[in-house]
C-alpha cells in the first residue's frame, strides 16, 4: 500500500513519522493511495481543507483526537485495509464584508456568527429566503454539520447530530432574546442566511473553521455536496459510534 505520512510536528508527531517511514517508506501525496495523518482533530481539518481527493487515515498524536486512530505503527497496512469509510460534505460559506468584499470557505465543522465588539450581536436569521427569526441579540450563533457537532457546537449546548443524518445543528451562544431560544434542527439542503443588524454599532465577525472575516453584513451557508471528505476509521470505532458514545458520558 502506498501511503503519505504527514506529521503535525509536535514531539511526539515527529518521532511517530520517523517510525513509520523507516517501517513503511514515504510515497509522494500525488502517486500515493491514502494519506496518513499523525497529530490531533486540528490537523485532520488541515488535511482535509487541502482538498485531495484520497482517503485520509488519522492517528492520535494530539489530545482528544476525535477525528483519529489509536496509534499503532504495527500492522498498518492490514489497519487501513479493513478501515471503514465515512464521507463527510462541508458547509461553504459567502460573506461580504463591511468593506465591500466578497469572501468564501469551506468549514467541515461549523460556520459560527460571533459578536466583535462590547456589545451582544443582533441577527436576522433567513432559511431559503423566508425570515424566520427577525432579531436574535446573543453572543453568537453556531451552524454545524453532523461531523462538528460534537466540537464547538456541543459546547455550546447544541445537539449531537448522528453522522449520515441530512440535517445541520443551528444553535445559538449565549441567547438574550429572545431569551428561550434553544436553536433548531434545519434539512442538510436549507440555505441559512444571517444579516447583520446594526453592523456599525454591533459589529460581528463570521468563522468558518477558524478562518475568520471581520466586520461582515450578512453570511449565507449551505451544505457543498459536490465537495466529499473521506475519512477511515478503524472498524466499530467510526464516527457514528463515537458520536454515540460522546452522549454517554
Amino acid at each position: 500500500m502506498k501511503m503519505h505520512f504527514i506529521s503535525s510536528g509536535t514531539d511526539s508527531a515527529d518521532a511517530a513519522l520517523r517510525v513509520l517511514e523507516s517501517r513503511y517508506g514515504q510515497t509522494p501525496p500525488e502517486q500515493a493511495e491514502v494519506i496518513v495523518a499523525l497529530g490531533g482533530d486540528g490537523l485532520m481539518l488541515s488535511v482535509m481543507h487541502r482538498g485531495n481527493d484520497l482517503p485520509v487515515y488519522g492517528m492520535n498524536r494530539g489530545t482528544i483526537g476525535f477525528l483519529m486512530n489509536e496509534y499503532d505503527a504495527v500492522n498498518l497496512p492490514e489497519r487501513i485495509a479493513a478501515a471503514e469509510e465515512t464521507v463527510i460534505n462541508p458547509l461553504a460559506m459567502t460573506a461580504e464584508a463591511r468593506t465591500g468584499e466578497i469572501f468564501r470557505g469551506l468549514a467541515i465543522n461549523e460556520v459560527a456568527m460571533l459578536r466583535a465588539g462590547s456589545q451582544a450581536a443582533r441577527l436576522r436569521i433567513s432559511i431559503d429566503g423566508r425570515v424566520r427569526m427577525e432579531d436574535l441579540v446573543c453572543d453568537g450563533v453556531i451552524l454545524s454539520t453532523p461531523a462538528g457537532s460534537t466540537a464547538y457546537n456541543y459546547s455550546a449546548n447544541g445537539p449531537i447530530l448522528p453522522i449520515g443524518s441530512d440535517v445541520l445543528a443551528l444553535t445559538p451562544i449565549a441567547a438574550f432574546r429572545p431569551r428561550r431560544w434553544r436553536g433548531a434542527i434545519l434539512p442538510k439542503g436549507a440555505t441559512v442566511r444571517f444579516d447583520v443588524v446594526e453592523p456599525d454599532k454591533r459589529p460581528v465577525m463570521a468563522d468558518a473553521d477558524s478562518r475568520g472575516v471581520s466586520s461582515v453584513l450578512w453570511v449565507e451557508v449551505r451544505s457543498e455536496d459536490a465537495v466529499r471528505h473521506r475519512l477511515l476509521f478503524d472498524p466499530g470505532h467510526g464516527l457514528e459510534e463515537r458520536l454515540i458514545r460522546e452522549q454517554f458520558v
